[in-house]
Order: C-alpha cells, then sequence, then structure tokens
C-alpha cells in the first residue's frame, strides 16, 4: 500500500506545471535615462515571476525610435537569437508594445513565443480573474487589444500552445475572422453593462453608508491594510495584481460603521483597454467618500507610484476625493535606508522631514504604518474613526446617529 502510494505521489508531481524561461527586451528611447529603463525592467521581471516565468537575461539597446518590422535592430535580434537558442529559452518578453507585424517578424525570427508587456499583464489577470465579471472585463480588453494585432498573430495562435501569454480567447477567437470577434466584443460590452447595472443597485443599497476605498501601486499592501482594518481574510500576496475584484467589508470603529473597498492595484504602462473594461469595477473608487491611497514607501521609486495612482485617478475623475497618504512597509524603509548606528533622534528627525515633504508636494495627510508589524495601526484606526464621523456629520447634519 506504502508503495502505490509513492507511485501516485510520483505521478502527481510529475503533473507538476513547468516553470517557463524567459529573456527581457528593453529599449531606451528618447528623453528616457537608463536608470528609468532599468526600473521598468525589474518591474518586468517581477511580472512575468507573477505570471510564472523566470527571467535568465535582460536586454537593453538604444533606439532613436523603434524598428517598424523588428522593434530593436537586426543586431541585437542575432545577439538575442544565439542566447535563447544556445540556453533553450522558452520566450522574449518586450517591456513595449508591439505591432502584429512586428510580432509575427520576432517569433518568425527567435522561433519562440514572443510576449510584449500588455499582453504579460493581460495574462495576469486572465490567471487571476474568478468572478464573472472579473473574466469577462479581461477577456473584453485581451479581444480590444488583439484585435488590431490579429494578422500578425494568425501564425503565432495556429500552433496552439499553451503557458503565459496563451491564456483566454486566443486560439478560440482568432481563428475566426475579425467580424467574429467585433460580435464577440459586443456581446462581452453588453453583458458587462449589465452587470454594472447591478453593480450599480447594489452600490445604491450602501448610499447612507459611508464609503472608503483603499487605492494604490499594485504590491503597495492594500489588501493586507483591508485585513487589518476589518479583521478580514482577503486574499493578499506578494505578487502583482493579487487582488482583481473590489472587495467590500464592513468596519466598524469606537461603533461608527462605514465600508471599507479593496480595489485592484494600478501600475505603469497598464493596458488602455484593460482601464476602460474595469471602470465598471473602478465605479467603486469614483463613488468612495474618502480615499485611502497606500504607498510601498520602502520602494525606491515610490515618488514615481504616488504619480501613476494620481493619473489614474484623474482618468477616473476621483481625484478631488478627500485622502490620506497611507505609506506602508515603514519597517523596511526603516531597515533598508537607515544605519544601525544612527541615532534614534536622527531618525525621527529624518522621518517628519520626509512627513512634511510628502505633505506638501502632495496636499493631503500623511502617515506612516506597517500593516505586517502593526506600527502606528492604532493611529489610523483613531484618524479614520474622526474622518469618518465627520463625513457622517457632514453628509447628515440634522440626523442623530447612534450605533
Amino acid at each position: 500500500m506504502q508503495e502505490n502510494w509513492n507511485v501516485s505521489k510520483q505521478k502527481k508531481a510529475s503533473l507538476k506545471k513547468q516553470v517557463e524561461t524567459a529573456v527581457l527586451v528593453g529599449a531606451i528611447l528618447r528623453n528616457q535615462s537608463s536608470e528609468l529603463i532599468e526600473e521598468y525592467l525589474a518591474e518586468l521581471e517581477f511580472l512575468a515571476l507573477t505570471a510564472g516565468a523566470k527571467t535568465k537575461k535582460v536586454f537593453v539597446q538604444k533606439l532613436d525610435q523603434p524598428n517598424s518590422t523588428s522593434f530593436i535592430r537586426k543586431g541585437k535580434v542575432e545577439e538575442i537569437k544565439n542566447y535563447i537558442d544556445e540556453h533553450d529559452i522558452d520566450m522574449v518578453i518586450f517591456d513595449d508594445d508591439l505591432t502584429g507585424k512586428q510580432t509575427s517578424f520576432l517569433e518568425e525570427a527567435f522561433e519562440r513565443k514572443i510576449i510584449d508587456r500588455s499582453t504579460l499583464i493581460l495574462d495576469i489577470f486572465a490567471n487571476r480573474a474568478q468572478t464573472a465579471q472579473a473574466k469577462t472585463q479581461v477577456e473584453l480588453a485581451q479581444l480590444q487589444y488583439l484585435l488590431p494585432r490579429l494578422r500578425g498573430l494568425w501564425t503565432h495562435l495556429e500552433r496552439q500552445r499553451g503557458g503565459i501569454g496563451m491564456r483566454g480567447p486566443g486560439e478560440k477567437e482568432i481563428e475566426t475572422d475579425r467580424r467574429i470577434v467585433r460580435d464577440k466584443i459586443s456581446k462581452l460590452k453588453e453583458q458587462l453593462d449589465k452587470i454594472q447595472r447591478q453593480s450599480a443597485i447594489r452600490r445604491k443599497n450602501r448610499k447612507d453608508s459611508i464609503r472608503v476605498s483603499l487605492v494604490g501601486y499594485t504590491n503597495a499592501g492594500k489588501s493586507t491594510i483591508m485585513n487589518v482594518l476589518s479583521k478580514s481574510k482577503v486574499f493578499a500576496e506578494n505578487k502583482l495584481f493579487a487582488t482583481l475584484d473590489t472587495t467590500v467589508r464592513k468596519v466598524v470603529l469606537d461603533r461608527t460603521p462605514f465600508l471599507l473597498s479593496d480595489t485592484v492595484g494600478f501600475i505603469r504602462k497598464l493596458p488602455h483597454h484593460l482601464v476602460e473594461s474595469f471602470k465598471s469595477t473602478l465605479d467603486e473608487v469614483k463613488e468612495s467618500d474618502f480615499h485611502l491611497h497606500v504607498v510601498d514607501l520602502a520602494h525606491p521609486h515610490f515618488e514615481d507610484h504616488i504619480a501613476v495612482v494620481q493619473k489614474t485617478l484623474l482618468e477616473l475623475q476621483a481625484h478631488q476625493t478627500p485622502t490620506l497618504l497611507l505609506c506602508n512597509k515603514i519597517d523596511l524603509y526603516k531597515k533598508r535606508y537607515f544605519d544601525d548606528y544612527l541615532e534614534q533622534e536622527i531618525r525621527e528627525q529624518l522621518l517628519v522631514d520626509l512627513k512634511e515633504q510628502l505633505r506638501n508636494n502632495h496636499q493631503c495627510d500623511v502617515l506612516f504604518v506597517s500593516a505586517k508589524t502593526g506600527e502606528n495601526i492604532d493611529i489610523l484606526r483613531r484618524y479614520l474613526d474622526t474622518q469618518v464621523k465627520a463625513l457622517y456629520q457632514k453628509r447628515y447634519p440634522y440626523q442623530r446617529h447612534s450605533w
């Protein structure tokens, strides 16, 4: 019996998904610094890891403008070709969007899967989507992104290979013509409209409650903050886009109830069609009374992340909502940037100066916390309690609330 169990265990182990290998390709275009591209490629590597691919090498080339046929120059194409053949690499991932013509040429040249940044993000969304709404939104975004690239992707998808970049409509839709794809897009839009109307009704039923939304760059710690404040178990993971569906929880602080929502994170170069498709989900952000803008303070480029989120909120016309800049991971920030021998008074003064700088730059209140260690979480609870009570008083000045 024990031997049979071992055989069964070995069979299950053999069915485990094999990790795909990849090389990343980035271009330093005009008015871009090498440091900025390094940051983009580091994020691309994290995206690839989230999708299930292990990066083996990164290639970078300076370009005045992308080549219309191959994106990069022929010499770099040959260099990448030699490397992926020598090391048996599964795919090549580009940090910029590719046209159908470029994708077709590069796949023929490399004889590997060619993935661009938007395709990779869409693939992650397709893998993470759980509800009918999220799946519909992702499929719509995929089809809208693929429609102008159908011609170049015919041979790319006829091989019917699985793995990263192949989830979703893929072979099922692209083997048909553009008219069928457009019909499918129309049907998906109708489904989303129906779902959006249902969501609007649910939000209308919550109109008597103050609503607070967690917004921020992906992997900033929004879901962990949600779990700490609501004492619930929202899925949280150290990967990009761990949360796709908006999660709403009722929170009560000092007998004052409000609704706290956790939304999808934002990221640089987020595919336009994805933003459009997820606007119904992001209506929760747009209709909120208060925003908790969660920031990964330990990230070396957290200011860029703040700018991306603020730009997205502006596009959603949700930029005028009162906001607290909630700088998370203060424990990691201290560990990375404070020397062990630095005096406590100097540490405190540096944090005071940083907080004042952020407050002046973004014209909102700032609070440093650590959702992991619990540092300043009690201060956050008291701050929220004060803000929510003030919002209730402003909205219902003639009503007496007793919870």
